[in-house]
């Protein structure tokens, strides 16, 4: 890689490590407030805050546990629109990577060797697809089993947590398509799915479970 493909991917690389550490000041945020709720003798975001004869809870702080549930709407947003922004700015890395390498279109190469481990990291496969149902959102996006995951929106193996990750990017993008990279016979392929009500379970009418890591 010569200094000027170095040069162009140092800003958004750059860009790329304040938004993820925006996204993990927002997720710690949302950590606390939910244990605010669990201390309200586990009141979450949906349970009735009045007791069976219709006045209001004298077991909890209402006052607090609306308060907390208003702050971790608002921080949900603010989430959402953070992962938008990486999953743009990876876009931006990865188009990046394959113009400064036009003979591949993976961007596991040894010219890419400079790349920061973190970016390699980042387009690990993480997941894999065990079932994928008929007529479901995840077969109209061509979802096949045996595909590893790299990318699914926003979440890469470097900021994958669990599969609650998976879920929450799903239930905030219905509708709304979102892109996947995914590794398919030693070949990357992008996806577009949208998750969406069918006539099956759930959103997307696939399973996936995180890889071992080895």
């Amino acid at each position: 890689m010569n200094l000027l493909a170095v040069n162009n991917m140092a800003a958004p690389m750059e860009n790329m490590n304040r938004l993820v550490k925006k996204k993990e000041e927002l997720e710690a945020d949302i950590q606390a407030l939910f244990e605010v709720l669990k201390s309200q003798k586990g009141v979450g975001m949906k349970e009735t805050l009045v007791d069976k004869d219709g006045f209001p809870r004298n077991d909890i702080d209402i006052h607090t546990v609306r308060s907390a549930r208003h702050d971790i709407n608002c921080l949900q947003n603010d989430h959402q629109a953070i992962m938008s922004e990486i999953e743009e700015e990876l876009y931006k890395i990865h188009e990046i990577a394959r113009a400064n390498n036009p003979q591949r279109e993976s961007m596991d190469t040894s010219d890419n060797a400079e790349l920061s481990v973190e970016m390699k990291e980042r387009l690990s496969p993480f997941l894999e697809v065990n079932k994928v149902d008929d007529r479901s959102p995840a077969s109209t996006a061509q979802l096949q089993i045996g595909d590893k995951i790299l990318q699914f929106g926003s979440i890469t193996a470097q900021n994958f947590k669990s599969l609650q990750d998976i879920a929450s990017v799903v239930q905030h993008s219905k509708g709304k398509p979102l892109t996947l990279m995914v590794s398919r016979s030693n070949t990357d392929v992008r996806l577009s799915l949208t998750p969406s009500t069918w006539s099956g379970k759930g959103l997307l009418g696939c399973n996936i479970v995180p890889l071992k890591k080895s």
